[in-house]
Formats: structure tokens, sequence, C-alpha cells
């Protein structure tokens, strides 16, 4: 039987198979939850290209918080990095959904169960409380490489972050936010963390050559993006 599911509708956090008095996730009240079919009924998830085989993923209208999610197209599997919060089956299959860490599961379970997909975390997020509902296939530990997508463990925001590289585009999700035309590191988390693992970032990001950042609500040209990151560093 079909487990109750409950949609947050402030951060879009999934609860699945209870009804708690406040979203785990962000404190919400239960009056601002909606169930999981009618957060189907009221939100799609629409594709935005980022390059030919690189996909934005989108709740329309925006659910809460929304996040960004990303498709990729390898020639071999389908990836998804992050999961969009509202469940669309209309959305075409992927084979892999691998997270950069535990805040944006969204609706992974239920993604999960439609396209047989392997679903992955790294294992020090994978132990969070707000995981304990959700099925990982793999809680990998080590940094790696499948089907030319890059996974790199770096911690700090939380203590399994892990962004990814795929051919010239770099997915890093909110470690940074954008704000116009300034930058500043996630402030949630630890920020002494966050601070000194975005030192992790930058030596894995030199000499490559990379077009776009593909971040949580924004998808940028690296050059501009390294800029506002090196600058971000020189301030300590």
């Amino acid at each position: 039987m079909q487990k109750e599911q409950y949609v947050c509708t402030v951060c879009g956090f999934n609860m699945v198979g209870y009804y708690p008095d406040f979203c785990p996730f962000c404190g919400a009240p239960r009056g601002k939850f909606i169930t999981s079919e009618e957060c189907s009924a009221r939100y799609k998830v629409i594709g935005t290209p980022v390059n030919e085989k690189v996909t934005r993923l989108n709740s329309v209208p925006p659910l809460g918080l929304e996040h960004a999610a990303y498709r990729i197209e390898t020639g071999g599997k389908v990836f998804w990095v992050d999961c969009p919060s509202s469940f669309d089956k209309g959305l075409k299959p992927a084979d892999v959904i691998t997270f950069t860490h535990h805040h944006f599961l969204g609706a992974s379970n239920q993604y999960r169960d439609l396209f047989r997909a392997s679903v992955q975390i790294h294992k020090l997020d994978s132990t969070h409380s707000i995981c304990r509902a959700f099925t990982f296939d793999t809680a990998f530990t080590e940094n790696f490489a499948e089907q030319g997508i890059e996974a790199f463990h770096t911690g700090g925001h939380t203590p399994g972050f892990t962004f990814y590289l795929f051919e010239n585009i770099l997915l890093i999700c909110d470690y940074v936010f954008l704000e116009g035309n300034d930058m500043r590191f996630n402030p949630f988390g630890p920020q002494k963390e966050t601070r000194e693992c975005a030192d992790k970032i930058n030596m894995a990001l030199q000499g490559r050559e990379l077009s776009k950042v593909c971040g949580l609500n924004y998808v940028v040209n690296y050059e501009d993006w390294k800029q506002g990151f090196g600058n971000l560093l020189r301030k300590g």
C-alpha cells in the first residue's frame, strides 16, 4: 500500500509516511502542507535546456523555496543531480538520481519507484534524520566517475556535500548564492566549514575548461561565476 506523503509549500520538502505538526526541514506549520496528490495536480515539472545534454528541471509554478534539479543525458545512462519536489509522472525516465546533499531529496522515493531508478547520496548525509523515510540504493564514500560524470565530495555546507562535473558543466547546487552581482556562501549550516571546504572546490576546478555553472536557481557563465567565487575566497 502506498505510504501517505505530504509536501511543504514553503520549502518543498516531502514528508513520507507521516504528518507532523511542523515541517522537519523549515519548521512551517502543517497548515502549509498539501498531499502529494494535490501537489502533482497543482505543480508540473518543466525542463529548460542548458545545452544539448543537460536540462534544468523546475516546478511550475515555483514550489516554495524552489530549487533546480538537473537531468544529464550521458549517452549511456540518464542521471538526475538532485530531485524535483513535485512528482510529475510525465517526465522522461532517469536511471540514476544522485544528490549534492540531503536538502533536496524532493520526491525521489516516488521517482525511484516510477523509473526503477538507483538513488545515491554521500554516506555522511544519508544518516541525517530527514533521510530516514527515503531509500538510498548506494551511500557512496569516495569521489567517483561514471558515464562521464565526476563526483567530488567536499563537505562544508553539509558533511556529505558533493559537487559534480559533466563535460564543460559544473553542478554546484546551493554552495553559494547569487544575489544580483554579488555572491555569498550559503548562510545555512556551519559557516567555518563552508568557507574552509570552498578551497577544496577551488582546487578541484583548477585547469578545467568549463563553460556554465548550474546552481540552486541559476545557470550562469563559468567565467563570471569563477570571478565571483575567487572574490569570495579572497574575502576570507
